[in-house]
């Protein structure tokens, strides 16, 4: 991993995925409420309807083509992929090319573009780094996260989060976690290790960024501490 230096410059540029999604959209806000973070770039499939100095927006249909567009991805610090999709249904062939394909494309452009960068992949708690078990989810992106942390990067951080809480302002919360929200405060006191909330996982990010951490793969435990750097 090679040596941090941000932490002096403070004017960050980060380019975010997934905005569109409750964590992504999470992310971005904590990095627009930020001191450090000078510009943001989110690259969508579609629009995200919010403006701010700060924000720029890249509308990008298929992650695999980005040749048209490398030239607006250049010149940025950190990318915080938190682009993805659920497994639920899905055949492994279909979730491997969305999770993997998709990603390691994203970042295989970017790494030749900005070979200082930081990328950080939003992966999720219980994920199979051995890719060889049971869990057909946890072993495409166990195999996601090897293969990132197998590029030129400045530093690669795979984040594990589990249960999380969103943040004042966002708009992209389906129903179904809107539950989860509701209930958050109760399940975080049952299950502190497994929960956190979306300005934690966000603060992490940057820090990590500026900071640096000690170990590429980021647990929720991990986060909280990262969160308080």
């Amino acid at each position: 991993m090679k040596k941090l230096t941000l932490e002096k410059r403070m004017a960050i540029k980060v380019i975010i995925t997934g905005a569109t999604g409750m964590v992504g959209e999470g992310v971005l806000l904590e990095c627009l409420a930020h001191y450090a973070i000078e510009k943001v770039l989110i690259v969508s499939r579609k629009p995200y309807d919010l403006k701010n100095h700060k924000l720029k927006e890249l509308i990008i249909p298929d992650f695999l083509e980005l040749e048209k567009s490398e030239s607006q991805l250049a010149g940025y610090d950190a990318c915080f992929f938190c682009a993805g999709i659920s497994s639920v249904g899905m055949k492994e062939d279909a979730f491997s090319r969305i999770t993997y394909d998709t990603t390691l494309h994203f970042a295989k452009t970017l790494v030749k573009l900005n070979p200082n960068m930081v990328f950080i992949y939003v992966s999720g708690q219980g994920t199979d780094s051995s890719e060889n078990g049971k869990v057909m989810w946890a072993r495409v992106k166990g195999k996601t996260e090897n293969a990132l942390m197998q590029l030129p990067f400045r530093a690669v951080y795979n984040f594990r989060p589990g249960l999380m809480n969103s943040s004042p302002g966002q708009k992209n919360i389906k129903p179904v976690f809107k539950i989860v929200i509701a209930l958050y405060p109760l399940l975080a006191r049952i299950f502190p290790n497994n929960s956190s909330t979306l300005k934690e996982v966000g603060l992490a990010m940057i820090n990590s960024v500026i900071k640096g951490y000690e170990k590429p793969i980021v647990e929720v435990k991990d986060i909280k501490l990262l969160a308080k750097k």
